[in-house]
């Protein structure tokens, strides 16, 4: 039997910390489809040695924009907070296919950030969910780290084939 990896599946949300008397835990989506948790039934949370331990989902609602989850096996307090800060994944063949110009995180982080003249910028280190209307692309590169809304405005193509994304850089753009 192959053990899966949890380094390459895709994190669909990030424990926040207990939520109830029994065991319930709090999560925040890092996900396109946060509709996704109300029929989860299985996710993965990190294992020993870099493999992906299984997890039961046995209910889930939401909770002010985060959705609180019963996992099978953690039920107290204690152990909910034993998880606090782990991210939930999913294997990569459990993601829904995106329409044209909608991307998974996990698509975005590497690609190298060229500005519209081909100058590389860096490479999108973090994609941040802000609770704005645009997720931010984090850009490490030779000139630090610079922040770029992941809208039209700013973030001009997206070549996933190619591991690349055109974008102008916020301070550059013209505020007319």
């Amino acid at each position: 039997m192959s053990r899966e990896r949890f380094a390459d599946m895709i994190t669909i949300g990030r424990i926040i910390r207990p939520q109830g008397r029994k065991g319930e835990v709090l999560v925040e989506p890092l996900s396109d489809q946060p509709d996704r948790f109300p029929s989860l039934s299985r996710a993965f949370l990190p294992g020993p040695d870099g493999a992906a331990r299984p997890v039961q989902v046995r209910d889930a609602w939401p909770h002010k924009g985060r959705f609180v989850l019963k996992l099978e096996g953690v039920d107290s307090i204690d152990e909910a907070d034993d998880l606090r800060g782990l991210d939930l994944r999913i294997p990569e063949g459990d993601v829904s296919t995106l329409p044209p110009g909608s991307y998974y995180h996990h698509q975005l982080r590497g690609l190298r950030v060229e500005d519209p003249a081909g100058r590389e910028l860096g490479r999108v280190a973090d994609v941040m969910e802000t609770g704005g209307e645009a997720a931010v692309l984090v850009v490490r590169g030779p000139n630090g780290e610079t922040l770029v809304p992941l809208a039209y405005a700013f973030v001009r193509e997206v070549d996933l084939a190619g591991g690349r994304a055109v974008v102008l850089v916020p301070e550059l753009v013209d505020a007319d």
